[in-house]
């Protein structure tokens, strides 16, 4: 940092320690150089989520007063109204994708849609998917060349961007997140968790985030630098990325009291590592966050990388940390199903204008990907659970641990939703785990035994505890699994409702 800013900060300080309002203007009378407000607020913008100030424009100069401490973001109906109209049909904004388009053209020389610059993206986003798809030993995923970065930008990024907007709202609604966030993002790439937070902020009123990230990669840096700052709006300070390797970062290097630290599609990329290095890992950053903050770890759905991170969930709640969503111990036990499988799916995004460049080809299925699916983790420091419910002391459920013992017969179990419909249009198929499961346990609902005591089902959200009344219980031989069978005699409720059976 400079002198003159050094010098500028410094009084910003003393000002705010003096007055609890005053006019941005007001610095340029305790400092030396001549700088106009505009260039006084550059410099400040970054400080002032630190210092605790906010910043409202007011004709050419600009109000500066003490921001009130942060409490629980409660969303407005018109929030709510905005945010829901969004994810109905959900696509990067027109400003952004501008941003990407122009910032390809700066990156290449040439016009975004020029042929050329669009059969090597092709060519990047087919090299990524091959190397996706290896096995874990041999795969390497690298964003050291451009055209990574561009390939990531046009396939990954549009998927990923709305996402993390759907989780966000997610977590709002639960009532974990704040009127003021310190947001960390642990392997940024070109900005895109801090890119779908901007966005959503966009949605809301009165709302403030500090963003930090770390990345490794300097292409990424390089777009980051280009694409982030032009979009986040005022109340979303950006600093620049901290470059450093995930398994190198030193703790002390990072801002204290995060109230969000991400993981996002990163811990999957790391080559050559255990479940226990990233638990380590985990463990070492969990020190930078507040004891109501929340870490969440997102990785593709897939079964490989969805297992991986129900592994290390576990492990992490062995080590002390809780897990608040989506799993939850319901009859007080730790969880035994070692191949879990789980994750959450949205609604189809529509496609950017990249996207659709990029399948006028002889093979367009393979350049779009518009479809949302993930299996994430929220972990928490302080024990807090999204879903509090545990089974009372007498209630005659049956334990998935027992349900071999019951084939063929009608049981009622308490459970929680762990997939969205994974049949087709004969049988609805849903993932269920009541945290003692030793297979895999599903329910099945045929469409001609839909009835109104059953269907809430189909509304049912994941991770949401649910009572099954009178499911048949049935061994899939060919899958190692159980399914129970929802009849029309069947009921769902929601755990814990007031209801005959």
């Amino acid at each position: 940092m400079k002198d003159s800013e050094k010098e500028i900060i410094s009084t910003l300080k003393y000002v705010s320690h003096m007055k609890p309002e005053f006019m941005l203007s007001e610095i340029q009378n305790y400092i030396t150089s001549e700088m106009s407000v505009e260039q006084i607020y550059s410099i400040v913008k970054p400080f002032l989520y630190e210092l605790e100030i906010d910043a409202i424009p007011e004709g050419p100069d600009i109000r500066l007063m003490l921001a009130p401490p942060a409490t629980v973001m409660q969303l407005t109906e018109e929030e709510v109204k905005r945010t829901e109209i969004f994810l109905r049909s959900a696509v990067v904004s027109a400003k952004l994708q501008t941003i990407i388009e122009q910032y390809i053209g700066k990156k290449t020389g040439k016009q975004w849609d020029d042929p050329l610059v669009l059969d090597r993206i092709r060519k990047a986003v087919v090299g990524q998917k091959n190397e996706y798809w290896k096995e874990s030993v041999s795969r390497r995923i690298s964003y050291e060349k451009g055209y990574n970065v561009l390939g990531y930008l046009a396939y990954h990024f549009p998927v990923y961007f709305v996402q993390f907007q759907h989780i966000l709202y997610d977590m709002a609604l639960a009532g974990i997140l704040k009127t003021r966030m310190k947001i960390l993002d642990i392997g940024t790439g070109p900005g895109t968790v801090p890119l779908a937070i901007a966005d959503f902020y966009k949605r809301l009123e009165g709302r403030k985030a500090e963003i930090y990230c770390v990345e490794l990669y300097e292409e990424n840096i390089e777009a980051f630098n280009s694409l982030v700052p032009q979009y986040a709006p005022d109340p979303i300070a950006i600093h620049e990325p901290i470059r450093s390797d995930v398994r190198a970062i030193k703790p002390e290097s990072l801002p204290e009291n995060i109230d969000l630290m991400v993981f996002s599609n990163v811990l999957n990329e790391i080559k050559d590592i255990t479940i226990e290095q990233k638990v380590d890992i985990v463990l070492k950053l969990a020190q930078r966050l507040a004891s109501d903050g929340s870490m969440l770890v997102i990785e593709p759905a897939d079964r490989t990388n969805s297992v991986e991170l129900r592994r290390l969930s576990i492990a992490l709640r062995e080590a002390g940390l809780g897990i608040y969503a989506p799993c939850s111990f319901i009859w007080g036990s730790g969880c035994s199903l070692e191949g879990c499988w789980s994750f959450e799916q949205k609604q189809d995004i529509n496609p950017t204008l990249l996207m659709r460049k990029l399948a006028e080809c002889d093979e367009p299925y393979r350049f779009i990907n518009t479809d949302i699916k993930y299996s994430y983790s929220i972990i928490r420091k302080d024990g807090l659970t999204k879903e509090c419910y545990r089974v009372p002391p007498k209630a005659k459920f049956a334990r998935f641990s027992k349900i071999g013992m019951h084939k063929d017969k009608r049981i009622n179990v308490v459970c929680s939703l762990m997939s969205g419909d994974l049949g087709d249009e004969r049988y609805s198929l849903y993932k269920l785990c009541d945290g003692t499961s030793r297979k895999a346990v599903y329910t099945v609902l045929p469409w001609h035994n839909v009835t109104e005591d059953n269907s809430i089902i189909k509304r049912a959200n994941y991770g949401e505890i649910l009572e099954l009344y009178n499911v048949l219980v049935n061994y899939n031989k060919e899958k190692d699994a159980y399914n129970l069978l929802l009849s029309k005699g069947s009921t769902v409720c929601r755990a814990g409702d007031e209801k005959e059976h």
